[in-house]
């Protein structure tokens, strides 16, 4: 079977691939995705096409060191009231995002970009709708020591999957897109291609 490279450092990615029974090899590519988003939000790109861009970027860097495989890379961009969020620096900044997204709805787009032999093959944009309840101050105080520095790890300070649940008064949308990786999508396609079982 072909082979698969997964091009991100994610932890969660590599964790919702290998439960669905993927054997593949982690190669983290090297990328500044902050100056890459600034370029692309001075140039008016839209979240869709940033989350993309973002995870062609990945992987096509980590490509050219695998032309016979199969290099998943995986980007999300969170988006509301016309902001695009990155990934907070820190705690004090996390807390600034979830303030902001305080009984607010918002999107999450995971895109994801497969290459093989230097070239772009397959990509897909997930989205998911998740609204925040209007939840109190000391509240957010208490997450924000609960989940301590796992809120760095992701673009809307949050784990869906852990205590950031707590957060929410709804969530629409497919439960790996949210995680940061369309799985059920990416099967497809490893499928489609013979590089997993049918």
């Amino acid at each position: 079977m072909m082979k698969i490279v997964l091009a991100s450092g994610s932890q969660i990615r590599a964790s919702m691939l290998r439960d669905a029974g993927v054997d593949f090899t982690v190669d983290v590519p090297r990328v500044d995705e902050e100056s890459i988003l600034l370029s692309l939000q001075a140039e008016g790109a839209k979240p869709g096409d940033i989350a993309d861009t973002l995870a062609e970027y990945k992987s096509r860097r980590i490509a050219d060191r695998h032309p016979d495989s199969l290099v998943i890379a995986a980007d999300q961009v969170l988006t509301c009231n016309g902001r695009v969020y990155s990934k907070p620096k820190s705690v004090e900044e996390a807390r600034d995002h979830l303030l902001s997204l305080r009984g607010q709805g918002h999107q999450l787009l995971s895109a994801v970009v497969v290459y093989e032999e230097a070239k772009p093959v397959w990509r897909h944009i997930g989205r998911a709708q998740l609204t925040m309840r209007a939840f109190s101050d000391s509240f957010l105080d208490d997450y924000l020591h609960k989940a301590g520095e796992s809120v760095l790890s992701s673009v809307g300070c949050y784990q869906l999957e852990n205590v950031g649940v707590t957060l929410f008064s709804r969530v629409q949308g497919d439960y790996f897109t949210i995680l940061g990786l369309p799985l059920l999508e990416v099967l497809d396609f490893l499928r489609s291609r013979g590089a997993i079982q049918t």
